[in-house]
Order: C-alpha cells, then structure tokens, then sequence
C-alpha cells in the first residue's frame, strides 16, 4: 500500500470512529479526533466552532453512548490526499431516515501519525 492509500484510509477509519456512539459521547475521545481549529457547517446550516462541537457532541445525533439511540449508516465514502498530511474525504450518511451528503478533511499532526478532522460539512439530501 503506498502513502497516499494509507493516508486515505486512516482519515476514513478516524471518520468512522467519530460517528461512534462510544466515542460521540465522550467529550475527551472526540476532543482526541477533532483539530483544535476544527469548523463544520451541519446540515441545519449552523457554523460550529470546535469548543461548541465538543460541548455538544454527546447529545447531538448518534451520541447515545449506551448504544440504544440510532447509529450512522454510511455509503460510497471515499477519499483523496490533497497535499501531504490533508485528507478530503466525501460520502452520503444516514441517521434516523435523515440522509445528508458529506465533506470533511483531515489534517495530520505534524510529527506524529495522528489525523484530526479540521472541517466538517454535512448536506441534506431532500427526500422522495
């Protein structure tokens, strides 16, 4: 596997564990995976700062941390490296019969091997 295909999969698995109910519940888990300027425009068309997120993200959709709540389904997630250490990665999720279209990117910490979404935008997709 070359660099690139190992960056893209990395953010990918990084994307998947902060749709975990386990890890949207704690707010030191998430804070692990979220960049300290991290920003996301969610589907309602609000701006969240990464204080705001981490506040939050427990008792947003999918946050139920006992498992009994609804879960994130995802579909056709893919990802491209755009610079050394930036990952876009782009898919369609559903929650609760909400689908949205996805954008985040990635950034890796310099020296280290740990990825942390910088920013989130998340699209609702208009029912039938």
């Amino acid at each position: 596997m070359n660099q690139e295909s190992a960056d893209v999969d990395a953010a990918i698995a990084a994307e998947l564990q902060l749709m975990d109910p386990t890890v949207r519940a704690s707010q030191s888990l998430a804070a692990q995976l979220l960049d300290p300027e991290f920003v996301e425009v969610g589907a309602s068309g609000r701006r969240w700062t990464y204080d705001e997120m981490i506040a939050a993200l427990p008792g947003l959709d999918g946050g139920d941390g006992g498992g009994d709540g609804p879960r994130f389904e995802t579909s056709g997630m893919t990802g491209v490296v755009l610079a050394p250490g930036i990952v876009h990665l782009t898919y369609e999720s559903g929650i609760d019969g909400r689908r949205a279209r996805r954008s985040s990117l990635w950034r890796k910490q310099p020296g280290t091997t740990s990825w942390r979404m910088y920013y989130h935008q998340a699209t609702p997709v208009p029912g039938p």
